[in-house]
């Protein structure tokens, strides 16, 4: 039921799972919560991880899967074609090793020994490193990692602005969209939830090959949500995807944190947020929030560092905020 006990329900006490039967949702206290003997929280937790994994085998033997994709994809077909085009225009911006001439110090260089008998000074050059040319081939991959919230709240409050609907629609534009751009980008998705702070969806090695897989992992977030323990791992998550995505050499980096602005209620404080989001240069972080009781999004939004937090409350408006970001740090 709902905002009720020890059962699969919504806004209630000690159940196993979520399961949105289309009431209204009535959400019990923390302190309620925290009343249910350990024994039944560890049995509702127990419970719950059979039926997840009960529901990852069923997800996977489901004949209509190629009709199920076709439909998810016609909803965001055009969003999805914006995307692909701005891939292709993106240019090399990895800095290159290279000579650089016309230098006053280092080694001589042979091409300038006339201008150095004339007087010139700048005829010596040196290694270092140089913007590329507009048009130059890209020699590493562009690492992208999108940390997507997966936890109880999403599912919960699904019915009351579609958060969940709309974090599946934004992975699978990304996913549809990045499908042909292997070689020039390396994507990976990472959830979290009160299970963990990583959550493996996509590796940059082992990326989805067809539709199948991809409406799998669609399918795969939507069970996690459901049947994940409470709790939010928004800031180790997202401190995780920064120290995790330099390992590898790229031409760039870019960790896009999509989330719900759940933060009070795990009293998560914005500053300790903006703090890891501007942890490495190197790095481009950003956060999209898709979910908000009142003005929580908009008022989270603000506490951020400026141009790298979004809200985004209607599924058209994804791809416009995916796009500033491209923009603005994928050149």
């Amino acid at each position: 039921g709902t905002g009720g006990g020890d059962t699969a329900g919504l806004g209630g006490k000690g159940g196993p799972y979520r399961l949105d039967a289309g009431h209204p949702v009535y959400q019990v206290s923390d302190a309620e919560k925290d009343s249910v003997p350990e024994e039944v929280k560890q049995a509702a937790r127990e419970m719950g991880q059979k039926a997840f994994l009960k529901r990852l085998e069923e997800i996977r033997m489901t004949p209509h899967d190629a009709e199920l994709y076709e439909r998810l994809k016609l909803k965001v077909k055009r969003q999805t074609l914006s995307i692909s085009a701005l891939l292709e225009s993106l240019q090399a911006r990895g800095l290159e090793r290279q000579w650089l001439r016309h230098q006053t110090s280092g080694d001589l260089d042979d091409t300038k020994l006339i201008d150095g008998l004339t007087g010139e000074k700048s005829i010596y050059k040196r290694r270092g490193e140089k913007e590329p040319e507009y048009g130059s081939p890209q020699l590493l991959p562009k690492r992208i990692r999108l940390v997507v919230d997966v936890s109880g709240s999403m599912y919960r409050f699904n019915g009351h602005d579609q958060r969940l609907d709309r974090m599946l629609e934004a992975v699978l534009m990304v996913m549809e969209a990045f499908s042909k751009q292997e070689r020039k980008f390396k994507l990976e998705v990472y959830g979290h939830s009160g299970d963990s702070a990583e959550i493996k969806f996509i590796s940059s090695s082992n990326p989805p090959v067809n539709e199948k897989e991809r409406l799998d992992i669609l399918k795969e977030m939507h069970a996690h949500s459901q049947y994940c323990w409470p709790g939010d791992h928004t800031l180790e998550a997202t401190q995780k995807a920064v120290e995790e995505i330099v390992k590898e050499p790229a031409d760039e980096y870019t960790v896009i944190v999509i989330s719900d602005a759940n933060f009070s209620r795990y009293r998560i404080k914005p500053e300790t947020f903006a703090k890891i989001m501007s942890a490495n240069p190197q790095v481009n972080v950003f956060a999209i929030f898709i979910g908000s009781l009142g003005d929580q999004a908009e008022v989270l939004k603000e506490d951020l560092p400026q141009g790298q937090a979004f809200v985004c409350m209607d599924n058209k408006d994804l791809p416009l905020i995916l796009q500033r970001i491209f923009t603005a740090t994928l050149k």
